[in-house]
């Protein structure tokens, strides 16, 4: 029979641990700290999609006239799950920042509550960005032969009700929900939108794979991606001790009414102008007037002849 140096191996996992503990300052921390659940949130996350959707992402036994029993039911019980989940990131936050600072276990509890009840409120808001998203989607693709088909099938909606979710989570201050509600669509898509970026309606994603929308990104309404499109930074500016400084705007502004097409790479806090045209595998760090056209051939930028784009 096989046998392994069990012992070594774990006294030698014990020494890894505790080497890291001592270069991030943990060491002595409480040994009891509960992180949030990414299984737990990826129910949450179906549960509140059936919520979003009954009658398409909801049960498939639901019936119309049970529907809004349903809702009621399933947002019970997914705000009951997620207000724990909040109240773990809350407790996690506060034990990271190795203080008290007056956030006792029934202040975290309270903060949670009203967080949940915060998000709860939302949802109508998000349902009907949603609903956008859904019909641009629909009316950009003439492959697409409903909005049923749209929301059951395109990896760019599902990327969507997901980013919807976490970006609310990321307003209310909750930044590691939200980054795992997001990587659960970038898992399953391809397509990763980071929770802080800020995203219109009317958006839509087509085929999508490759995808990558940053942190600081800024996007206005019925704005158009193919796949393989980057909305990154150039460069990461550090302060005095050359360290990333966090925070700060360097993603790109793309107005309203923006087509970005396929293997464009656009980087650094530049402004898209509405209406403007990104060619294919453009390579782009610098504004764009409204209405213009970048073509890949030599990075050309025309001016529109006639104000229309």
């Amino acid at each position: 029979m096989a046998t392994f140096d069990i012992t070594g191996i774990a006294h030698s996992l014990r020494q890894a641990r505790h080497a890291w503990r001592e270069t991030q300052s943990r060491v002595g921390e409480p040994g009891n700290r509960e992180f949030p659940s990414r299984d737990a949130l990826s129910g949450i996350v179906e549960s509140l999609k059936g919520v979003l959707f009954p009658m398409r992402l909801g049960p498939p036994e639901l019936r119309q006239e049970s529907e809004d029993f349903h809702v009621a039911h399933a947002l019970d019980g997914a705000l009951h799950a997620l207000l724990k989940q909040v109240s773990r990131e809350l407790k996690y936050n506060a034990a990271l920042r190795a203080t008290e600072s007056g956030a006792h276990g029934g202040d975290i509890d309270a903060a949670a509550v009203t967080a949940v009840r915060s998000f709860a409120a939302a949802l109508p808001a998000i349902r009907t960005l949603l609903d956008s998203d859904v019909l641009a989607a629909y009316q950009g693709d003439p492959a697409a032969r409903s909005v049923d088909e749209v929301l059951l099938c395109y990896p760019g909606i599902l990327a969507m009700v997901h980013y919807r979710l976490a970006h609310q989570l990321y307003v209310l201050d909750l930044p590691l929900l939200a980054r795992i509600v997001a990587e659960l669509a970038h898992a399953a898509t391809g397509i990763d939108i980071h929770p802080g970026a800020t995203i219109g309606s009317g958006f839509f994603i087509d085929h999508g794979t490759g995808v990558v929308i940053g942190e600081t990104a800024i996007i206005g309404e019925r704005v158009r991606l193919y796949q393989a499109v980057t909305l990154g930074a150039k460069r990461f500016p550090t302060d005095a001790d050359g360290n990333l400084q966090k925070g700060l705007p360097r993603h790109p502004v793309v107005e309203d009414d923006v087509v970005i097409y396929a293997g464009a790479t656009i980087l650094g806090r530049i402004t898209l102008g509405k209406g403007a045209v990104i060619g294919g595998n453009v390579w782009l760090t610098h504004d764009v007037p409204a209405g213009a056209r970048v073509a890949q051939a030599a990075s050309r930028t025309d001016e529109p002849t006639n104000g229309a784009g």
